[in-house]
């Protein structure tokens, strides 16, 4: 068997890998000239058909609009519900370098010229959510419409997943003349793409964001059974913070600011003379400080920490006990989301000694209960961290004077 194909179904994986990782939401290079073959459409929708349904009932309804008047009603309905939200939004970051400049641009995009594009799809099921959170509903029929997208894509259409015209959703039932008791899922405008080419997006690799055997827990490797030192142990905590990345940044570099919420972690200085270009203490790759910690179990100490990333205002990470074979390794990533900053700080314990390595190696048989517990205590403290980035930045605290000094957390 190899990478590109599964004989026993016969399936080439690299195809289908490839339609799933690029398929886009596409606004701006939609042929809004080009016809669309309504059997096509229909084509998709068979596909789509046959994604997974709760109790295996055919619910789904599908509305194909083509239609000139309707869709400029169509437009006009998503145009009041966001679109010149959009426009406006796409006019005053225009030309700024901001985040979100090409989003709303493309978001525009669509919004003036959505009466023009071949066909626009309203998927619907039978039924009305309750409210009580049980299945039944938009686990029937989320899968499907998402599999229409990816369908699309396999033949050269393409598809934008919107939703913020559904806040119109009684106006659109009145159009479109669909009954009581039905919920519309979305609308996917389609047409044929200006090129075939789209690239994958940037995301996070799957072993720094899937966990095993509980939240947050993250592997290096592996994990052995049972998990080991050598897999390399770790986890993550993330917040959500109401401002830009740029009025963080200070706070990440700030490598005393934890000390002040973390059970642990004491405080950190500047390594004398070991600052890259001679210069005086402050955050750059190569930097080395040395931090202070305190443990019920291990007692006081310190440890070097050397300085492995530092992208302002997004990244900032270091390694600690060994630059080469460190003991811990540690990263602040802040990102920009819908005018907020998501924080995500990591922890990778190994592969070099730490402090759990003296109980490991007397104790083998524990090794994972060794393991579990002190990454416990890490994110407990981690928590606490970013939680106290979070309240200071929201408070509107940045002082100006952070620019040089990261909680340094040690195994």
């Amino acid at each position: 068997m190899t990478d590109a194909e599964n004989p026993v179904a016969g399936i080439e994986v690299a195809s289908v890998d490839r339609a799933l990782m690029t398929t886009r939401a596409v606004r701006l290079r939609l042929d809004l000239e080009r016809p669309v073959d309504h059997q096509l459409i229909l084509d998709c929708i068979d596909v789509a058909e046959q994604a997974p349904s709760g109790g295996n009932q055919g619910s789904r309804r599908w509305i194909v609009v083509r239609d000139r008047a309707i869709k400029e009603r169509l437009a006009e309905l998503y145009m009041e519900s966001a679109g010149r939200w959009m426009v406006e939004a796409r006019d005053r970051v225009a030309g700024t370098g901001h985040p979100n400049e090409r989003v709303m641009a493309s978001a525009a995009h669509l919004a003036e010229h959505l009466a023009e594009v071949p066909a626009i799809i309203i998927p619907t099921i039978i039924g009305v959510h309750d409210g009580s959170g049980r299945p039944g509903l938009f686990d029937s029929v989320i899968q499907s419409v998402w599999s229409f997208c990816v369908a699309a894509r396999a033949r050269g259409l393409g598809t934008a997943w919107t939703t913020a015209v559904l806040s119109r959703s009684d106006d659109i039932a009145e159009l479109l003349g669909i009954p009581d008791g039905m919920t519309q899922i979305a609308m996917i405008p389609v047409a044929w793409t200006k090129g075939t080419e789209f690239k994958t997006a940037p995301r996070y690799p799957a072993r720094e964001i899937t966990y095993v055997d509980g939240f947050a827990r993250t592997w290096e490797s592996g994990p052995s059974d049972p998990p080991c030192h050598a897999d390399g142990p770790g986890c993550v905590v993330e917040v959500d913070i109401k401002a830009p990345p740029a009025a963080v940044w200070p706070y990440l570099t700030d490598i005393s600011f934890g000390a002040r919420f973390s059970e642990e972690f004491v405080g950190a200085r500047w390594a004398d003379g070991d600052e890259p270009d001679g210069q005086p203490g402050g955050p750059a790759v190569g930097a080395t400080f040395i931090g202070s910690n305190s443990h019920p179990a291990i007692g006081e100490w310190e440890v070097p920490c050397f300085v492995t990333h530092c992208e302002e205002p997004r990244e900032f990470g270091w390694a600690s006990a060994d630059a080469d074979n460190p003991g811990a390794r540690w990263r602040f990533e802040a990102s920009s989301i819908a005018g907020a900053t998501r924080l995500r700080f990591s922890m990778i314990i190994g592969p070099g000694p730490s402090g759990i390595t003296a109980a490991i190696e007397s104790m083998p048989d524990k090794e994972p209960r060794i393991l579990f517990r002190r990454i416990d205590e890490h994110r407990a403290n981690m928590t606490k961290v970013v939680e106290g980035i979070k309240a200071e930045v929201e408070a509107g605290r940045v002082d100006g004077d952070r620019s040089g000094t990261a909680p340094p957390l040690s195994t």
